[in-house]
């Protein structure tokens, strides 16, 4: 199935890279400022397109794994096959492009690396 995967490695541990994980506020700050939190025993979230045309939500995973100097962070789009959207493939290469323009990752790299979680 096709899905958009992005990683990066962040110098801290696992427990405090969750800290930006762990709340909407936090999340808010690198991920989206519009998010609402469903969890599913790890990072799972629905995600539908505001003003689409979706009839059902794709998956957005965040995992986090240990490494040598820190934490490995995976962000995994998926499930566009069952959006309900016939031209889904092109939503998977506008989801690529997005994926590097936004630079999600480094901006949790960035907010991690720099300190505490602050509250909005």
């Amino acid at each position: 199935m096709p899905e958009v995967i992005r990683s990066i490695e962040i110098n801290a541990s696992p427990s405090t890279v969750w800290r930006w994980m762990a709340t909407q506020e936090a999340l808010r700050q690198w991920l989206s400022p519009n998010l609402e939190i469903v969890s599913e025993g790890e990072l799972i979230l629905s995600w539908l397109e505001e003003g689409g045309d979706w009839v059902h939500p794709a998956r957005l995973l965040i995992r986090l794994a240990p490494t040598a100097i820190g934490t490995r962070v995976t962000l995994s789009h998926e499930g566009f096959a069952g959006i309900g959207k016939s031209g889904w493939s092109k939503t998977v290469d506008a989801y690529e492009r997005g994926a590097d323009r936004h630079r999600i990752l480094q901006r949790l790299a960035e907010l991690v690396e720099a300190g505490s979680v602050s509250r909005q």
